[in-house]
C-alpha cells in the first residue's frame, strides 16, 4: 500500500505561485498601486506640509521660549501640542485609509490571480497549486505563467 501511495505522489502534478511576486510584478497589481498613489497623493502632500509647519513652529518656539513671558510660552506650547496632536491624528487616519484601500485593491488582484491560477491548473491538469510554502523547487514554480496570463489580459 505504501508503494502505491509513493507511485501516486510521483504522478501528481504540483505547482506553486508566489503571491508576493504577483503583487510586485503583475500589471494589475502595478495599476492598482499607481491608482492608490494617485488617489492618496494630495493627502500625502498635505501631511508633508503639515509636518514641515510643525517642525518650523517647534524650532521657532525652542529658539524663542527662553525670552517669552510665561503666559505666551504656555500658550504657544499648547498651540504646538495641539498642532502635533492634529498631525498625529491625520497621519494615523491617512495610514488607516491607505491600508484599507490597498487591501481592497489587492483583494481584487488576488481574486483575478486565483481565477487565472485555476484556469492554468485545469488546462494543464495540475492536481494542486500552492500559494504559500516554506521551500519551493523551481521546477514546480508556475508564477511566470500566471504573470504572463495576468499581464496579457
Amino acid at each position: 500500500m505504501l508503494f502505491s501511495l509513493g507511485l501516486y505522489a510521483q504522478e501528481a502534478k504540483i505547482g506553486f505561485v508566489s503571491t508576493e511576486r504577483i503583487f510586485r510584478e503583475a500589471a494589475p497589481a502595478k495599476a492598482a498601486t499607481a491608482k492608490i498613489e494617485q488617489e492618496f497623493s494630495k493627502r500625502q502632500k498635505e501631511l508633508q506640509e503639515l509636518a514641515a509647519r510643525l517642525k518650523e513652529t517647534s524650532q521657532r518656539f525652542d529658539k524663542e521660549a527662553p525670552v517669552l513671558p510665561d503666559s505666551d510660552r504656555m500658550r504657544r506650547q499648547r498651540e504646538l501640542t495641539d498642532l502635533d496632536k492634529d498631525f498625529q491624528r491625520k497621519q494615523r487616519e491617512f495610514r488607516e485609509d491607505l491600508n484599507q484601500r490597498r487591501n481592497e485593491e489587492l483583494a481584487v488582484v488576488l481574486d483575478r490571480t486565483n481565477k487565472v491560477i485555476k484556469q492554468i491548473a485545469e488546462t494543464e491538469k495540475y492536481d494542486i497549486v500552492f500559494q504559500e510554502a516554506v521551500y519551493i523547487s523551481p521546477r514546480i514554480d508556475i508564477t511566470d505563467k500566471v504573470l504572463k496570463a495576468l499581464n496579457t489580459k
